[in-house]
C-alpha cells in the first residue's frame, strides 16, 4: 500500500516486504588495475608491441645515462675475450709444437701460457662485478620511486582504493628486476665476448671448424629466440596468478571472522583453490617452456661437440692437425658451451621475469584527480533529482536463501531525514548496503541522485554517498587527519565548524588537540563513533547513511550528532535504535519481515502494529 503523499513531496514508496536478515556476505572488492594504454589511433599497435617498446625505451634510457660504466665493463670483457682465445690456442700449440713433436718442454711452456691466462681471469671477474652496482642500483631506485608514486597516486585519487599489490612491487618485484637485470648483463656480456674469443680462436686454428660449429650454434640460438615471447607470456601469467594468490590470502585473513559467521567457508575455499590452481597451471607452463630451453641448449652447445668428433676424420684429411682438433674441443667445451648455457638459462628465466616485471612497473601512472575528471554530483534537471530511489529491489544472501528485501520500493527526496526501524536482523543494514552500492541486489534498480548505482564507478559512488557503520574505524594519526579522511583538502575553518556542530570540544581536549596523534586503542567505542560522525559531517557527499552509527553514544550526544548531520546540506538516512532518533526524522520506514510501511510517527502509530510495539518497547527501556 502507498501512504498519502506528504505536502511538497512528489512521490513516496509503496510497501516493500522483508525477511530475517542473515549475516553480511563476505565478498572481495572488484577493482581493476590501472592500465597506461595510449588511446587507439588509426594504426594502434598491439599491447605486446607497446609493452616491448616501453620496456626497451626504459632500459635504453637507463643504459645511455651509464655510458662510462658500460665502457669500463666492455674493457674488462675484452680482456675475457683474450683469455678465451689464449686458452684453446695454447692447448693446440702445446700438442702440435710440443708433445706430438717430442719436445715436452715446448708443450709445457704453451700450457703454462694457458694457465697464466686462466689465473688472469680472477682480476677480470673482479673488475666486471665492480661495474654491476652502478648499473643495477639505479634501476632498482627508479623502480622503487615509480612504485611509491603509483601507490600514493592510486590511494589519493578521489575515491581511490589503496593499492594492495604495492608491497609486492616494492619488495619482491623490484628485487626480481634488479637481480634479473644483473644476471642478464653478466650472461649477455660473457657470451658475446667469449664467443668472439672462441670463434677467433677456431678461425685461427682452421677455418673448417666454423663449418662444423656455427650451423648447430645458430640453429639452437634461433630456436631459443623463438621461445622467448611465449616464455614471457607464461611468466606474465605466473606473476598475475601469484599476485592473485596473495590477494586471496589477504582477503581470507581479514574477513575470516565474517566468513565463519556467514557460513561461507566452502565458497571462500573454492575461490582460494581456483587461485592456487591457476598459479600451479602457470608454473607448469613455465616448466614446459623450460624444457624447450633445455633442448635449445643441447642443440647449440652439445651438438657441436658431437659433430666435431664425427667430422674429425674429414678434418684430418683436410690437413687439420690433431692439436687443432683438441684446441677446437677446448673452445667448445670450456668456453662456448658454459657461456651459451648460462645465456639461455638467464634469458629464459631471468630475462622473461625482467621483461614482465618492467612491463608492470613502467606502465604510465594513473592520472591524478582534476576538475574535469571529478565524479559527478547530483544530476541537475528541471527539478531536483531524487536522492535515493529503490525500484522493486530484491536482495538475498545466496541463491536458495529467503530474500532479506523483497520488491522494495523506496523514494527519498533531497534534503530529507529518514529513519529506518525494525527488529534486530530484519534487514535494516542490508537496505543501507544496497543503497550504498556495496551489495548488489538480485533484482531491481538502485539510483542515487538520478545515477544508476550499478553503472557508477567506485569514485563516483564515493562522491555521492557516505556509509558510516556501527563499528567505527580510527587510524593512528592526528585527530584532524582522522576527521578529514573523506575530505583531505578541508581547510581548518571547516574542521572547526564540524567540531562545533558535533560538540567535539571535550574529545579534542581529552586527546590533546586536533594535531595530537591518536592511539586508537585508548579511545572508547563512543569516542570512535564521534570521530566517524565528524568524518561524515565533513565529507562532501550529499547522502549520509548511518548504520546504527550512534549506538554507543548517550542520548544527548546522539541528538547533537543527528541534528548536526540533518542540518548539513544533503540527505540523511539513519538506522535508529531509540525512539528519540526516529522522532527526529521527517519520515520513518518500518521493516517487519513481511511488508514495510513508510510515514510519519503519527501515521505509523495509527496503522503499524509493529511500530506501536517498538515505541512501547523503547518507552519501557527509557523509563
Amino acid at each position: 500500500m502507498t501512504p498519502p503523499p506528504r505536502p511538497g513531496r512528489e512521490r513516496k514508496p509503496t510497501a516493500p516486504r522483508a525477511t530475517d536478515r542473515p549475516a553480511p556476505e563476505v565478498t572481495a572488492p572488484r577493482t581493476a588495475p590501472a592500465r597506461g594504454v595510449p588511446p587507439p589511433g588509426p594504426a594502434a599497435s598491439s599491447p605486446e608491441a607497446e609493452s616491448a617498446r616501453r620496456v626497451t625505451a626504459f632500459l635504453r634510457s637507463l643504459l645511455v645515462r651509464r655510458k662510462g660504466v658500460l665502457a669500463k665493463l666492455a674493457a674488462w670483457s675484452a680482456a675475457e675475450s683474450a683469455q678465451t682465445f689464449l686458452g684453446g690456442y695454447c692447448v693446440a700449440r702445446s700438442l702440435d709444437d710440443g708433445f706430438l713433436k717430442g719436445t715436452p718442454s715446448t708443450g709445457l711452456l704453451w700450457l703454462a701460457g694457458a694457465a697464466v691466462a686462466i689465473l688472469l681471469g680472477a682480476p677480470v671477474v673482479r673488475g666486471v662485478f665492480a661495474q654491476l652496482p652502478p648499473l643495477t642500483e639505479p634501476l632498482r631506485d627508479e623502480l622503487v620511486r615509480g612504485s611509491v608514486v603509483r601507490a600514493l597516486r592510486t590511494a589519493t585519487t578521489t575515491g581511490g582504493r589503496a593499492d594492495t599489490t604495492a608491497v609486492s612491487r616494492l619488495t619482491s618485484q623490484t628485487e626480481i628486476a634488479r637481480d634479473s637485470f644483473a644476471g642478464l648483463v653478466l650472461a649477455t656480456r660473457s657470451f658475446v665476448f667469449v664467443a668472439v674469443g672462441a670463434l677467433a680462436g677456431l678461425l685461427s686454428l682452421a677455418p673448417q671448424f666454423l663449418l662444423v660449429v656455427l650451423p648447430p650454434l645458430v640453429l639452437g640460438l634461433a630456436l631459443f629466440t623463438v621461445s622467448l615471447r611465449p616464455m614471457a607470456r607464461a611468466q606474465h601469467r605466473y606473476l598475475d596468478a601469484d599476485e592473485a594468490v596473495g590477494r586471496r590470502a589477504e582477503i581470507t585473513r581479514s574477513a575470516l571472522r565474517d566468513t565463519v559467521a556467514c557460513g561461507a567457508q566452502e565458497a571462500t575455499a573454492a575461490q582460494n583453490r581456483r587461485a592456487v590452481d591457476e598459479a600451479a597451471a602457470a608454473q607448469r607452463a613455465l616448466a614446459r617452456w623450460a624444457s624447450v630451453r633445455t633442448f635449445a641448449v643441447a642443440t647449440a652447445g652439445q651438438l657441436p661437440v658431437l659433430l666435431l668428433l664425427v667430422a674429425t676424420p674429414w678434418l684430418l684429411r683436410q690437413g687439420v692437425t690433431a692439436g687443432a682438433v683438441v684446441g677446437a674441443l677446448t673452445y667448445v667445451l670450456q668456453s662456448l658451451l658454459p657461456a651459451l648455457h648460462t645465456l639461455m638459462t638467464v634469458l629464459g628465466a631471468a630475462g622473461a621475469r625482467l621483461f614482465v616485471v618492467l612491463d608492470r612497473l613502467t606502465r604510465p601512472l594513473p592520472p591524478g584527480p582534476s576538475p574535469a575528471d571529478a565524479p559527478p554530483g547530483p544530476r541537475r534537471t528541471g527539478r531536483a533529482a531524487t536522492a535515493l530511489e529503490l525500484r522493486h529491489v530484491r536482495a538475498s544472501y545466496g541463491p536458495w536463501a529467503r530474500p532479506v528485501l523483497d520488491a522494495l520500493e523506496l523514494t527519498v527526496e533531497q534534503g530529507e531525514h529518514i529513519a529506518v526501524v525494525g527488529p534486530s536482523g530484519i534487514g535494516k543494514s542490508t537496505l543501507l548496503h544496497v543503497a550504498a552500492g556495496m551489495l548488489t541486489p538480485d533484482q531491481g534498480e538502485v539510483r542515487l541522485f538520478g545515477h544508476a548505482v550499478a553503472a557508477c564507478s567506485r569514485p563516483e559512488l564515493t562522491a555521492l554517498r557516505v556509509l558510516t557503520p556501527q563499528e567505527a574505524y580510527v587510524f593512528t594519526g592526528t585527530l584532524r587527519d582522522n576527521l578529514r579522511y573523506l575530505r583531505p583538502g578541508a581547510d581548518p575553518s571547516a574542521v572547526d565548524r564540524t567540531v562545533d556542530a558535533l560538540a567535539l570540544e571535550s574529545l579534542v581536549d581529552r586527546v590533546g588537540g586536533l594535531d595530537r596523534t591518536l592511539t586508537p586503542d585508548a579511545l572508547s567505542l563512543g569516542e570512535r563513533q564521534l570521530i566517524a560522525l565528524g568524518r561524515a559531517h565533513l565529507a562532501p557527499a550529499p547522502l549520509l547513511l548511518l548504520d546504527e552509527a550512534t549506538c554507543h553514544l548517550d542520548p544527548v550526544a546522539e541528538a547533537t550528532a543527528e541534528r548536526a548531520l540533518s542540518a548539513r546540506p544533503g540527505t540523511l538516512v539513519v538506522v535508529a535504535h531509540r525512539l528519540s532518533s526516529a522522532l527526529r526524522a521527517d519520515r520513518i520506514l518500518v521493516l517487519d519481515g513481511t511488508r514495510a510501511q513508510y510515514g510519519t510517527h503519527e501515521e505509523l502509530l495509527a496503522r503499524s502494529a509493529l511500530y506501536r510495539d517498538l515505541v512501547g518497547h523503547w518507552s519501557q527501556v527509557r523509563g
